[in-house]
């Protein structure tokens, strides 16, 4: 199956299957290509004969950075692109919850907008204690649309959920840690010793009753994503559209404070 992969890696030790976002020059950054692989490699995944612990992880300096920003461009010029990036945002976290397998997050650097509900809607997230993690849609004029609406309120409640996708600020790994948004920060140089023991310890264990004990565990959350996704997806479709989001991008490429109107 991997060799139907361009921009994400496959690589693996005994039963452990290690999926590496492989765009390291634009810190991971989320492109069509990336985008349509993420809707499709968890299926891929779980159907893999070789393997029953899958980690996810990113190449180089990032865990992923979010939106490619000129892909992003791309769907404000041609708004009726955010139909496909829409549908296959659904299809990321649905098969990511339909997984039977065990899926860790191995953040080596930031996880930052997509990359962070990528890592989020991991089942178990190792990070190294000096990176961060944020979901700055509102700093680019855009919802929380690609699952983050869903899964941060059920990790640090509602108050501090708002908190942090209202304004994108940026939460480092120790804090995340300490707040139950992740559940290991440890330090850089550990990151790979210690997810593969735990990645080993679940290879090791009974393998049916982890699996459906992640199945029975996710059956709420997946009920959850369920009755919300749609509606993010149409509210960040309408964001796609908006003054403030082609104006956030500007800044951001132009390296300066954003000046948004509410439109």
């Amino acid at each position: 199956m991997q060799q139907n992969y361009e921009a994400i890696e496959w690589s693996r030790n005994g039963r452990i299957l290690t999926l590496t976002m492989n765009r390291p020059g634009r810190l991971n950054a989320v492109d069509g290509q990336l985008h349509a692989e993420l809707a499709r490699v968890f299926i891929d995944a779980a159907n893999d004969p070789e393997s029953d612990v899958i980690i996810l992880t990113g190449a180089g300096r990032a865990f992923s950075a979010g939106g490619d920003m000129d892909w992003l461009q791309g769907q404000i010029d041609d708004p009726l692109k955010f139909e496909l990036t829409a549908r296959e945002a659904k299809q990321i976290i649905f098969s990511m919850l339909d997984c039977e397998k065990p899926i860790i997050a191995k953040l080596a650097g930031p996880a930052i907008g997509l990359g962070c509900t990528l890592a989020l809607f991991c089942d178990v997230i190792y990070a190294a204690d000096d990176t961060v993690l944020a979901d700055p849609h509102v700093g680019i004029g855009m919802v929380a649309g690609d699952g983050g609406a869903v899964i941060w309120p059920q990790l640090i409640g509602y108050a501090r959920a708002k908190e942090y996708l209202m304004t994108g600020d940026a939460i480092p790994a120790k804090e995340a840690a300490q707040m139950g948004l992740i559940n290991h920060a440890v330090p850089a140089a550990d990151l790979d010793a210690k997810v593969m023991e735990f990645a080993n310890r679940m290879a090791g264990s009974a393998l049916q009753s982890v699996r459906w004990t992640k199945v029975s565990v996710n059956i709420g959350l997946k009920q959850l994503a369920h009755s919300i996704m749609d509606a993010c997806i149409a509210y960040e479709s309408l964001t796609n559209r908006s003054q403030d989001h082609q104006e956030g991008l500007n800044a951001f490429k132009e390296r300066r404070k954003p000046v948004f109107t509410g439109r």
